[in-house]
């Protein structure tokens, strides 16, 4: 019996310590779902002011500024690749024409070589009433590109000019030859044998003879031309006026220009340079601040200054220096030769 009870009892000890695993096992179960279920995507939204989870990063982020020292090398490639761009739209070339130009010193003549200034204007006006200058050249035969249309063509050489309006047609070669009569003229002053310095003399050139009618109304085409300057003139008479310092050493000649060819004129004066002084002695010390005019015989004035050694390129001839200092008047008589320079001095007794 004892035995037994033993058993019966050991039996039901057993069967609550199974019981008690079974719970402990479905526990765990339950504990496992809950946790499945508390995903959030699974629960509703927190409602502020409930601070919202933030998600953490699967790893560090790649800077796309590499620090120092890191080549782009060790980079993606994704990130060091640049951009692929679209093709660029193709080009389309505006249809041209070509316009060949030439210049020469007449019809039979030599091509000119050098010196043209060729200037391409459109032939319509502007809203200013003016062409539009299109574009300029200075080579003596320039091959220009040009889209089709009318043009008016400006080519100069000195004070030789021309004009000619062209048409211009695609893929076609317009060629213009401009005749330019055009002669040059060089010119240089001589006292006796000996050259005058340039910028001592200046040249003015004026159209036609100077024995013309109306000659004094005609204004210069050129003025203060230095001396040695090659100008460039239609070919044609001409009378130059020479003026040999300030005063009245001027000489007046009629020249002819040719086509093609350089026409060199030395024109000669018949003067002097005199340097005047206010002396209290022959060979003295001059005053300073002497007003100083020089006369002809006629009493005409040639020259006015003010200096203690005013220096004045006087014509050939006779003349009257009057010196004023000091509220005094003192003068002189004295004669210029041809090519004798020299000091007059006026005494103060």
């Amino acid at each position: 019996m004892m035995t037994f009870r033993h058993g019966s009892l050991v039996s039901r000890r057993m069967a609550r310590l199974a019981c008690a695993c079974v719970a402990v096992v479905l526990s765990g179960l339950m504990l496992v779902e809950s946790a499945h279920a508390q995903f959030p995507g699974d629960q509703p939204a927190p409602v502020p002011p409930g601070s919202i989870p933030q998600a953490e990063p699967s790893a560090p982020a790649i800077s796309l500024a590499p620090p120092s020292g890191l080549s782009p090398a060790d980079l993606p490639a994704q990130l060091t690749q640049p951009p692929l761009l679209p093709p660029a739209p193709a080009v389309q070339a505006t249809p041209q024409g070509t316009l060949t130009l030439s210049a020469r010193f007449g019809k039979d003549m030599p091509a000119i070589n050098g010196g043209l200034i060729w200037r391409i204007y459109s032939d319509k006006l502007g809203p200013n009433g003016a062409m539009h200058l299109i574009r300029e050249e200075r080579a003596a035969a320039p091959v220009i590109p040009l889209p089709p249309g009318g043009y008016v063509i400006h080519v100069s050489l000195g004070l030789v000019s021309d004009v000619r309006p062209v048409t211009i047609r695609q893929e076609e070669t317009t060629r213009e030859t401009f005749d330019l009569a055009a002669g040059g003229l060089r010119i240089e002053g001589r006292v006796g044998t000996s050259k005058i310095p340039q910028g001592q003399i200046v040249f003015s050139i004026y159209k036609g003879s100077q024995f013309e009618i109306g000659t004094g109304d005609r204004s210069p085409i050129a003025q203060n031309v230095a001396a040695g300057d090659v100008l460039m003139l239609p070919a044609g008479i001409y009378y130059l006026v020479s003026t040999y310092g300030d005063a009245n050493s001027i000489v007046r000649s009629d020249i002819r220009v040719q086509a093609a060819k350089l026409t060199d004129v030395v024109v000669t004066h018949r003067a002097a340079v005199i340097t005047l002084k206010l002396v209290g002695e022959k060979g003295g010390e001059a005053l300073a601040n002497t007003a100083w005019s020089v006369l002809t015989p006629a009493g005409d004035v040639i020259k006015e200054s003010i200096g203690a050694f005013p220096r004045v390129m006087l014509a050939e001839g006779e003349y009257k220096a009057i010196a004023k200092n000091d509220g005094k008047v003192f003068e002189r008589d004295f004669e210029v030769k041809n090519g004798v320079d020299g000091e007059v001095e006026v005494l103060t007794r």
